[in-house]
C-alpha cells in the first residue's frame, strides 16, 4: 500500500491519502478537484478508481481507490452462483451413477445437466442474452441470430446427452460451439476487457474471468475424450 500512497501523493493538489487495508480502499483528499483520468494515469493498471457522488463529498474533494484485492474478492462473490451450480452438477452426476459407477455415464449426465441448467438461465431473459453473448462470442458477433438460437441449442444438446441419443453428433456440436466461445473468452481475457459473462444469461451478473474459460475447458475436455472413446 505504501507504493499506492506514493503514487497518489505525487499528484499536485493531493493533500492526503488514507489507506484502509481491511476494506482495500484509499480515501484521497484534494485541495482542488482532480479528474479520474489523471488518477488512473498515475497508478498501475491493476488498480481501479471509483468516484463518490458529489453529495457525499466533505469540505474537500474526495475519491475512492479500490485495490486489486478488493476487485478479486468482489469477483469471487459474484462468481459464487457459478461455483455452486458446478458443485450441484458434479454431485448430481455422481449420485446418478455411484451404485454402478461408470465415468463415461457420469460425464454424459454432467454434460446433459450442464446444458439444461445453463439454458434455463439464458431463457429467463431471451431478449437480453444475445446482446451480452455477442460481446465476446465470435459467431454471435458475425451472425446475430445465433445468439437467439444458442439457448435452444444448449437445451437440445442437454436432452440428447441425458437421453443418450445421437451422442456422437452432440459431442461434435459441443466441441464446435464451445471451441468458438472459448476463443472469444480467451481473447477477451488477454485484452483485459471488463465485460459481463452471459454463461448464466443476464439474470445473474457474472464478470468475465478465468472461471469462464475453465468452465468451457472442462466441457471441451469431456467432449473430446468421449468422442475419442466412441471413435
Amino acid at each position: 500500500m505504501a507504493s499506492v500512497t506514493g503514487y497518489l501523493s505525487k499528484i499536485e493538489g493531493v493533500s492526503n491519502v488514507a489507506i484502509d487495508l481491511e476494506d482495500g480502499e484509499a480515501q484521497i483528499t484534494m485541495a482542488n478537484h482532480i479528474g479520474l483520468q489523471t488518477l488512473k494515469n498515475t497508478l498501475p493498471e491493476k488498480y481501479t478508481i471509483e468516484e463518490k457522488h458529489a453529495a457525499d463529498f466533505k469540505t474537500e474533494s474526495e475519491s475512492i481507490l479500490q485495490t486489486e484485492s478488493t476487485v478479486e474478492q468482489s469477483k469471487f462473490q459474484q462468481l459464487k452462483p457459478l461455483f455452486l451450480i458446478f458443485a450441484y452438477l458434479f454431485s448430481a452426476a455422481f449420485l446418478l451413477n455411484y451404485k454402478e459407477w461408470s465415468t463415461t455415464e457420469a460425464m454424459l449426465d454432467f454434460m446433459g445437466l450442464f446444458y439444461i441448467v445453463f439454458s434455463f438461465f439464458k431463457l429467463l431473459d431471451l431478449k437480453g442474452f444475445p446482446e451480452s453473448f455477442k460481446m465476446y462470442d465470435p459467431l454471435a458477433k458475425l451472425i446475430p441470430a445465433y445468439g437467439w438460437v444458442y439457448p435452444f441449442l444448449e437445451l437440445a444438446l442437454g436432452l440428447l446427452f441425458l437421453m443418450r441419443f445421437e451422442i456422437t453428433i452432440a459431442l461434435i456440436v459441443t466441441i464446435i460451439i464451445l471451441g468458438v466461445t472459448t476463443i472469444g473468452v480467451t481473447k477477451t481475457l488477454l485484452d483485459k476487457k471488463s465485460i459481463r459473462c452471459a454463461c448464466l444469461g443476464t439474470a445473474l451478473k457474472l464478470p468475465m474471468t478465468e472461471a469462464t474459460f475453465i468452465e468451457n475447458a472442462i466441457m471441451l475436455v469431456m467432449a473430446v475424450s468421449m468422442l475419442i472413446q466412441i471413435i
